[in-house]
């Protein structure tokens, strides 16, 4: 169900609303306020003029269908009036795409060219990236990527109430992710839990942009304001598992009727009040808040500042492993008293003639032992009082001056790309900071490359870390997403940061790896230590680019 998801477009009548030539007011608000002005296909209708988008007749297509001699349809995923999404195989780079298609002469097919397009130039990977978007033979077809590991936030919603670091994450990048957009242009008006991803790294994609809209005919005369109540919505339903209007939508209840919008924490007990009060400031457009007269958010760019000026919600601690409960007193089957607990019988005692051998060869060891350290002690006190007594150098001498294992402290990180444009992922989504946060869920992501070696345009990428001083360094532990061969090379001289690679020296290399512990031969004094990517792997949405989660350095 994951994967037919992710390919779905958002058009189907999941939630009490009509199909493509609904009336767009029901269509952007699923029972939210209904004064939001938008027009619509069906207004033109209204106005005397007939609708050609039930004219419009679906291509006959199936199953094996191939399109530009490259894109195979292999499974429909939705049809409705003309249009289809479909699961189909990019047979050039052999990975699954979605495919939407319309009928060249379809109402709506040129809207959806324009705004797919529009889309595409974006290039931001949170949102659900349209590979292309053509119209050839009679047929106007979007191409886009298909994440099989990514679930939609409705049935995660479904399951119950997000916790306040889930929802937290789900406001904070979906806010920051629709504040680019519309710094480009972009207006997505058709945000709901449907439109929402959540991949298996804990990330959140965003599908539909632009082209959701056009399908549905769906314009605003205020579309920031559109996508930031529905940002609010979202993150109302996450605390509470309700819709925040009276409607029932998205497989959620509606509030009662009559009542009008409540805030979170007085629907449902234990809900961040943070978040509670963000909700309402993103969701009451007209005034401030009634708890603490904040100014309400009419952007997304006005909401993600007000989500980064909270204080940080960090992730719940791990539950530890409880011990196994001691039996418990059973039931009769025929309905008698409860049957006793299953005693637990202790280990038979060492009671045989082997095992009283065994007891004292035990003792006798331990004995032994006792004496040895005694005299070990007693020679080095003796030794160390005796002034000016040359020592010979022995083997614990060498391996005081190995790595003693003790963690160093990170300054900062730097991206590396001497061999391109000067800049990899610098800052966004996936910033290089994200690195060594200490979170497993954030990530630095290099940029997006159509083979293993970078595209052919240089010979790697990576990060430099900064340990704010010179010290030794005996291992670097290096965790990614996915398999990347590394190299660990270390500053020649540590008054600067090395600007090239000729500053650096390899000190030690692996292949192909998820979790690399990279140690020198020796141990080395460096202040700037290079993580330096030779060789990427293709991810699950079938790009090649590489992902550090976490980078620890011990001396």
């Amino acid at each position: 169900m994951a994967e037919r998801s992710t390919a779905a477009v958002d058009v189907a009548d999941n939630s009490g609303e009509q199909p493509l030539t609904a009336a767009a007011g029901k269509a952007t608000t699923d029972g939210a306020a209904a004064d939001k002005k938008v027009s619509t296909h069906k207004d033109t209708q209204r106005a005397g003029h007939e609708s050609p988008a039930r004219d419009a007749q679906p291509p006959e297509l199936h199953s094996g269908h191939k399109l530009a001699r490259r894109y195979r349809l292999e499974e429909c995923v939705t049809r409705l009036e003309g249009f289809s999404s479909w699961r189909a195989v990019d047979e050039k780079l052999r990975r699954a795409v979605g495919v939407h298609l319309l009928p060249a002469d379809h109402p709506r097919a040129r809207p959806v060219l324009a705004a797919a397009r529009s889309a595409a130039l974006l290039g931001d990977p949170r949102f659900v990236q349209v590979l292309d978007a053509v119209e050839e033979n009679d047929l106007v077809y979007v191409v886009h990527e298909w994440l099989p590991d990514a679930t939609e936030l409705t049935p995660v919603l479904a399951s119950g109430p997000m916790e306040p670091h889930e929802a937290y994450q789900l406001v904070s990048q979906v806010s920051q992710a629709m504040a680019a957009a519309h710094r480009e242009g972009l207006a997505h008006l058709r945000l709901n839990p449907g439109s929402v991803l959540r991949t298996g790294t804990g990330q959140y994609r965003i599908r539909g942009l632009a082209v959701m809209a056009a399908l549905r005919g769906i314009t605003s005369e205020h579309p920031q304001r559109t996508d930031t109540e529905a940002i609010g919505a979202l993150l109302y339903a996450a605390l509470t598992q309700r819709w925040p209007y009276e409607n029932d939508a998205h497989g959620l209840s509606g509030l009662p009727k009559g009542l009008g919008l409540i805030a979170p924490d007085q629907v449902r007990a234990g809900v961040h009040r943070g978040l509670s009060e963000l909700a309402m400031r993103a969701l009451v457009n007209d005034g401030a808040t009634a708890s603490r007269q904040e100014q309400p958010c009419t952007t997304p760019e006005e909401l993600s500042k007000a989500v980064a000026a909270m204080p940080r919600i960090r992730p719940p601690e791990p539950d530890f492993a409880t011990p196994p409960a001691y039996p418990r007193a059973q039931t009769s089957p025929r309905g008698g008293g409860p049957l006793q607990p299953l005693p637990v019988a202790p280990p038979p005692p060492l009671q045989s003639r082997t095992g009283r051998a065994l007891k004292w060869s035990v003792s006798a060891l331990l004995i032994a032992a006792l004496g040895l350290g005694s005299w070990q002690l007693a020679d080095t006190l003796l030794e160390d009082g005796q002034p000016d007594k040359p020592r010979t150098q022995s083997s614990s001498d060498d391996a005081s001056r190995r790595a003693d294992g003790k963690p160093v402290r990170i300054e900062d990180v730097k991206d590396f790309d001497p061999l391109g444009d000067g800049e990899e992922k610098a800052g966004g989504f996936h910033a290089v900071r994200f690195s060594h946060d200490g979170n497993p869920a954030t990530f630095w992501s290099t940029n997006n490359y159509n083979n293993a070696d970078f595209g052919g345009l240089k010979s790697g990428v990576g990060i430099i870390v900064d340990l704010g001083k010179k010290q030794r360094v005996g291992e670097v532990k290096v965790t990614f997403l996915n398999e990347v061969s590394v190299q660990l090379m270390t500053a020649k001289d540590s008054s600067s940061m090395p600007t090239n690679l000729s500053g650096f020296e390899k000190v030690a290399e692996t292949k192909a790896t998820r979790e690399v512990s990279l140690k020198p031969k020796k141990p080395v004094e460096t202040r700037y230590v290079l993580i330096w990517l030779t060789k990427l792997t293709q991810t699950e949405d079938g790009e090649y680019r590489g992902r550090i989660s976490e980078i620890q350095v011990t001396s």
